[in-house]
């Protein structure tokens, strides 16, 4: 085990300090709040500029739920579209606190991100979130031609991960998937949790409390589309797209995450697995303090630039 990076260990104890920590609250609304402007603070002052940025509605014609998305166009078009889920535990996020994710990925990737405010729990428990971002992928692969990528950090590398099952059933057809510290284990039951209880930044207490949230059933927690670990038990893994999965070494979700890479591997889908040595769960929005973080998260798009077949930003 490597030691955690001082600018994330400083970083965080100043959030701690100021009042940010832990991330989940006595009500999911107080949370959302608190989580809105923590994402909006650590994003810094400046947008990451894209060609052109438009919401639009979808409409699911089996259940008729409108999705709203946010659609990111590149300067500098790779004719890939990535359809992007926000993290924040299936209970916190939205549009805006995914907007700086979504204008990096566009911008490293040349990619056109299609951002989705998927409902969220407890209102909206499973399947709602899943079936939105289900839904939001087949518009997305209805709009362009060209490659299409599911991606998402945290609970929403958790959809994205499910997603990537119904899409191989159901189509689109994928082509890839980015799957950042996703979310696979509502059993919680792997030696990370345990080992990174406390965080920092996100803590095992907090899994517990959006887990709760997201699948108040119990009969769910073995559903494989949540689950990956149960899709992996009954031989659901093969034919997936090529994957890139990173974890971070401090974090409770390492050990799924990793789980799920290797069966991904041996049930013959190619991944590349990053390991995240001295990071915390959520680096990919903690690049404003820590330049290990940054550089991680770009690692991460450069991988999945090889995968694709692009030249790396």
């Amino acid at each position: 085990m490597s030691a955690l990076d001082p600018d994330l260990a400083a970083g965080i104890g100043r959030l701690e300090a100021d009042g940010w920590l832990p991330i989940t609250r006595e009500t999911p609304d107080e949370a959302r709040r608190n989580y809105r402007e923590l994402s909006l603070l650590r994003r810094g002052s400046a947008d990451l500029p894209v060609a052109e940025v438009h919401d639009d509605v979808v409409t699911d014609p089996t259940t008729d739920t409108d999705v709203v998305v946010r659609v990111y166009e590149p300067e500098q078009p790779s004719g890939v579209t990535v359809v992007w889920l926000h993290g924040g535990g299936w209970v916190v996020g939205d549009l805006d606190t995914g907007d700086a994710s979504a204008r990096r990925v566009c911008r490293h990737l040349g990619a056109r991100v299609v951002s989705v405010d998927y409902r969220l729990a407890p209102e909206h428990p499973h399947p709602a979130p899943l079936q939105d971002a289900h839904t939001a992928l087949r518009w997305a692969a209805t709009q362009v031609g060209g490659r299409l990528v599911v991606g998402g950090d945290s609970a929403g590398a958790g959809l994205a991960a499910g997603v990537a099952l119904l899409a191989r059933d159901w189509g689109p057809r994928l082509d890839g998937q980015l799957l950042l510290y996703p979310g696979l284990d509502p059993t919680m039951s792997y030696p990370s949790v345990a080992a990174n209880a406390a965080g920092p930044f996100l803590t095992a207490a907090d899994m517990r409390w959006f887990w709760d949230r997201y699948l108040p059933d119990p009969a769910t927690h073995a559903d494989p589309s949540v689950n990956l670990g149960e899709a992996a038990r009954l031989g659901e893994l093969g034919d997936l797209a090529p994957a890139v999965l990173a974890v971070a070494e401090f974090d409770p979700l390492h050990d799924e995450g990793v789980a799920h890479a290797e069966a991904m591997a041996a049930a013959g889908v190619p991944v590349r697995l990053l390991r995240g040595a001295g990071l915390v769960h959520g680096f990919f929005g903690l690049g404003s303090l820590s330049a290990a973080a940054q550089a991680e998260g770009d690692r991460a798009l450069d991988a999945l630039a090889e995968l694709l077949g692009l030249s790396a930003s």
